[in-house]
């Protein structure tokens, strides 16, 4: 039996975990009936990782496929998710381990955030002049995964016919949202259309959601609109469904169980989770 195991990252929120368990019950209606599809989190939640490997092997899996539920390729998805799968590969040598990737740079991606644009009255096509878009991170330690939000900011300017679409993060590196404000306004917008980029609801949007009405006190005569994050998007299911699918076929173009890196990486990180020690959620995607 092949079984799939899609790791989310976990949340202090329950409604946020609730929403990663709700999509993937949906998800599971369009998958092949003969995969066993298995849940599990990162952090602030249960299952574990560890424990979403022992139901996959109890249920009967010969193979099992790891898929990352993450945004973007950061410590999570680089770290410590290839080292519980390092762990499992000696505690079951009998099952095959396969590790799919992050969703990453998606074309589904971009019309997520368009389609987003548009639920709040935007025009994406024909956007009011000194309008701008800032597009929010979550913000980690991780190079990599920052610089992606930027190539995705790219890629959504060239979407669409807005002047300004800025990057900004919640937290750990800079611009601060703060800051992507601040930017847009010097630069003329009258609204800002802010867009975050986050899987589901969770304690930093609903942190976000209580920023707005301070931009609006603090920025008289600047309009502020917040856009919806990923959630429950069809396009959201063809992301996902794209990465169970390259690792089943064996076709994983990006896949840190190789790398030599991460070996000598692995001196320098604690990788074992637990659930209590964590200082908060924007530390790493």
């Amino acid at each position: 039996m092949k079984a799939i195991l899609l790791v989310g990252h976990g949340s202090r929120d329950p409604e946020g975990n609730e929403q990663v368990r709700q999509m993937i019950q949906e998800l599971s209606t369009h998958l092949d009936r003969t995969l066993l599809i298995e849940t599990c989190f990162l952090e602030f939640e249960k299952p574990t990782i560890e424990q979403g490997i022992q139901a996959c092997v109890e249920k009967g899996a010969a193979s099992i496929y790891v898929i990352p539920l993450m945004l973007l390729a950061a410590g999570h998805s680089k770290i410590h998710i290839p080292a519980a799968m390092d762990e499992a590969m000696k505690k079951y040598p009998q099952v095959q381990f396969t590790y799919g990737r992050p969703f990453g740079i998606h074309e589904e991606a971009i019309e997520i955030c368009k389609s987003r644009l548009e639920e709040v009255g935007e025009n994406v096509s024909e956007p009011e002049e000194d309008s701008a878009v800032l597009l929010l991170g979550r913000g980690g330690s991780d190079p990599d995964a920052n610089s992606d939000l930027y190539k995705i900011n790219r890629l959504l300017w060239e979407k669409v016919n807005y002047k300004l679409v800025e990057p900004a993060f919640m937290g750990v590196t800079d611009p601060l949202i703060k800051e992507g404000v601040e930017r847009c306004i010097k630069l003329g917008a009258k609204k800002i259309v802010i867009l975050p980029y986050f899987l589901f609801t969770g304690i930093l949007m609903k942190r976000l959601e209580a920023m707005i009405g301070d931009f609006e006190l603090e920025n008289p005569g600047v309009e502020f609109k917040l856009a919806g994050y990923f959630g429950f998007h069809t396009r959201l299911q063809t992301i996902i469904k794209d990465r169970i699918e390259e690792a089943l076929q064996g076709d994983v173009k990006m896949n840190c169980d190789t790398c030599q890196y991460r070996i000598a990486a692995m001196e320098h990180i604690d990788h074992h989770h637990h659930h209590d020690h964590h200082h908060h959620e924007v530390q790493k995607l």
